[in-house]
């Protein structure tokens, strides 16, 4: 095969390392953005903190602002941390933190229990063999959040012989079962919802106790699709006699691993909002939320360096010219990011006030009637950015009003046509179906052919199918499942 060269000319489109830089940044929300920001300073010595101008500042402790002062001033020096006569720094066998009697109290530390250490601990109370105590601890191990066993007890008796080496029969399971389902909170230990109720109502106490059980058991299926007409014919109950034996149902608790909380163990998500819109006399002023977000700079002293490096007129060394190189791409890496940050503010700032004009009219009081359809192409023609620039500022950020706190997304809705002619939002449309179906009686609920008909009547000519997506959008149940005795 004969070989041969030629030139080739392509056009292609690549990304530069300080755009795919400026598409990250944009893409994270504040909290990620401080913790971005404390990365980069880490890894690069050039980049600092500018703490004469970052609102960090008044916040930070006494010892952190005098240790961040030593190092403005260039006052820092290895001579004041290591000792002439070793190498064991004066800092570590100093005794200034301790009172004139050398001692101290020991400040209580609380710890929460978790549901599952609730459980081993009730275990731990029971007169049972050692054998039959790892047989329930393996099987309080499979007990999920909820406080359900969701396993069957054959594959559990399968794991038991493959990882414990332990041969166990279904039935010597099943009575380790009932000891666990003895337990605290009331259902803890159940394979599905029926067996939930039964056990919890087998440990209650009042009058409609026994019609609650004989429904549960005989009509369960009937319960849960509320279908009451049959219960109330199969079961040759009167209405009062329905009413009282499902209101004792709905008492109980269907996930009873819930009921178990500890506060030392909540993990409560935060939202730090990225805007802050404020209404002052009527007009919208926006801000971005730089609370915790620190200002950068770069270090003079490197600065300083890479200027005598390049001042040299003689012959440099191989090891001076690494050192100016060193200094040169830590310096443009720092620029960089510091214009990325500059870049990803400018651009957030502008997709917002651009939100913030379309939906003027819902900002000022928050009535989501008001709400226009915007989809992000309207905001990309208005910004002149790219769709995808703008999927990126909407996407994990937060903007606070003065009537609640709104996901960026929030404001993003497909648009619908009136009779009229007049086109809104479908979010004001699913308000509409809110208030209806919020206020509907709940002894016999809207279907959806009744909603669309509503909605019809207020000129939102809508069909059946679409109420129904609408409907599912907001989490609300069919009209049968919403039907209340």
């Amino acid at each position: 095969m004969e070989q041969k060269l030629s030139l080739q000319q392509k056009l292609l489109q690549k990304l530069s390392p300080q755009q795919i830089q400026v598409i990250k940044l944009l893409e994270i929300p504040t909290m990620q953005l401080e913790q971005r920001i404390k990365k980069e300073v880490e890894e690069n010595p050039v980049l600092e903190i500018d703490w004469d101008n970052s609102a960090t500042k008044e916040e930070s402790d006494g010892n952190d602002q005098d240790q961040n002062n030593d190092i403005d001033n260039d006052e820092f020096s290895f001579d004041d941390y290591i000792s002439d006569d070793d190498d064991i720094p004066s800092y570590k066998t100093a005794a200034n933190n301790y009172s004139k009697n050398d001692s101290y109290t020991e400040i209580p530390f609380s710890v929460g229990t978790t549901f599952h250490e609730n459980l081993k601990d009730q275990l731990g109370m029971v007169q049972i063999d050692e054998e039959d105590r790892k047989l329930a601890e393996y099987m309080i191990g499979n007990i999920d959040d909820d406080g359900y066993l969701r396993r069957d007890l054959y594959s559990i008796s399968d794991d038991l012989a493959f990882n414990l080496n332990l041969e166990v029969r279904k039935e010597k399971l099943e009575e380790i079962l009932k000891i666990i389902q003895d337990f605290d909170p009331p259902g803890v230990g159940a394979r599905n919802l029926k067996e939930c109720l039964l056990l919890q109502l087998k440990r209650k106490k009042g009058n409609h106790k026994d019609l609650a059980l004989t429904i549960i058991k005989s009509s369960f299926e009937e319960f849960t699709k509320k279908h009451y007409d049959k219960i109330k014919k199969k079961l040759d109950l009167s209405d009062e006699e329905l009413k009282e034996g499902i209101d004792e149902i709905l008492r109980l608790n269907p996930k009873p691993g819930s009921a178990y909380s500890n506060p030392q163990n909540k993990s409560n998500q935060h939202i730090i909002p990225d805007f802050i819109l404020d209404n002052i006399d009527g007009e919208l002023n926006l801000s971005l939320n730089q609370q915790n977000v620190p200002d950068l700079k770069i270090n003079d002293t490197y600065l300083e360096m890479m200027r005598a490096l390049a001042r040299q007129q003689k012959k440099k060394s191989k090891d001076q010219k690494d050192a100016l190189t060193f200094v040169k791409q830590k310096i443009d890496s720092a620029k960089w990011f510091i214009d990325a940050i500059t870049q990803r503010n400018n651009t957030l700032l502008l997709t917002m006030l651009e939100i913030i004009n379309f939906q003027k009219e819902f900002f000022k009081d928050g009535d989501e009637t008001k709400m226009r359809p915007m989809i992000l192409k309207d905001i990309a023609i208005k910004t002149g950015l790219d769709i995808s620039t703008i999927s990126r500022v909407s996407n994990s950020k937060y903007i606070q009003t003065h009537f609640g706190i709104f996901p960026l997304k929030y404001f993003f809705s497909e648009g619908l046509q009136k009779d009229d002619g007049e086109e809104v939002s479908t979010r004001e449309i699913k308000s509409i179906l809110q208030d209806c179906i919020d206020n509907e009686d709940k002894q016999k609920p809207l279907t959806d052919e009744k909603l669309a008909l509503i909605l019809k009547e207020k000129s939102y000519n809508i069909a059946r199918r679409t109420v129904a997506k609408y409907r599912e959008q907001l989490n609300i149940p069919v009209a049968r499942l919403r039907k209340q005795l």
